[in-house]
């Protein structure tokens, strides 16, 4: 394994204001990556989406109650935790945010440089929110990015999947692995994976939408609709 890699983990926290896809499989999924990760020497960093809880620096239209007071991610609540099952063990770094991007007026960028990090192994929630705006920043920031894909979720499977061929099409950094094959990846095995480096390699019509996922899963070895 490069020993020029990081894992960041994107908000996966306590926050329940809103139904994530298959969650349950998701944090399974982190659950076996990070168990083997840690034995490797890969650094583990997470990310904490977090809202000012009086309101204050919140970009505009974010949603708040009749105080004012964000509704998800609020600062000092138990929903902006990390999930117990997946609590940072130490020498894991934590890194807060206020933005969805986890490059965004965070230090995590000088952090990784100050490591030597050129390579970052990413998981976590939401695919086509905090997930998405990360990767593409990381993508204009010089690094490379092994996203995986069945351990990131959003609040339906289609929002997901957009996302998932989006970066597919245009994040020309990103390497799409499953979870089961970067496993295999980290025991020196026979592994599958899905580079990115050709524009618009999934390109579909509308009606093409659900063919196109079907055709992306399997490139992934993963079996049709895995992510439900």
């Amino acid at each position: 394994m490069d020993k020029h890699c990081a894992c960041l983990v994107i908000d996966m926290q306590q926050e329940d204001g809103f139904p994530l896809h298959g969650f349950d499989r998701v944090i399974h999924n982190h659950i076996r990556l990070l168990d083997a990760l840690r034995p490797a020497g890969i650094p583990i960093l997470f990310t904490r989406h977090l809202n000012r809880a009086d309101g204050r620096d919140l970009p505009w239209g974010e949603p708040c109650d009749a105080r004012g007071q964000p509704l998800a991610y609020r600062a000092g609540t138990r929903q902006v935790e990390i999930l117990d099952v997946l609590a940072p063990a130490p020498g894991d770094r934590v890194i807060d945010k206020p933005r969805y991007s986890a490059f965004h007026r965070t230090d995590l960028d000088s952090l990784l440089r100050e490591r030597g990090i050129r390579r970052l192994i990413v998981t976590g929630v939401l695919t086509d929110a905090c997930v998405l705006a990360t990767v593409q920043d990381a993508f204009a920031l010089g690094y490379r990015i092994d996203l995986i894909a069945d351990a990131c979720t959003s609040t339906t499977e289609a929002a997901h999947q957009a996302a998932l061929l989006l970066m597919a099409n245009w994040v020309y950094a990103l390497e799409l692995f499953a979870t089961e094959q970067y496993l295999r990846r980290l025991a020196g095995q026979p592994w599958r994976s899905v580079p990115c480096q050709e524009p618009d390699a999934f390109a579909h019509a509308p009606e093409q939408f659900v063919a196109t996922i079907a055709r992306l899963q399997s490139a992934l070895g993963l079996p049709g609709r895995e992510q439900e």
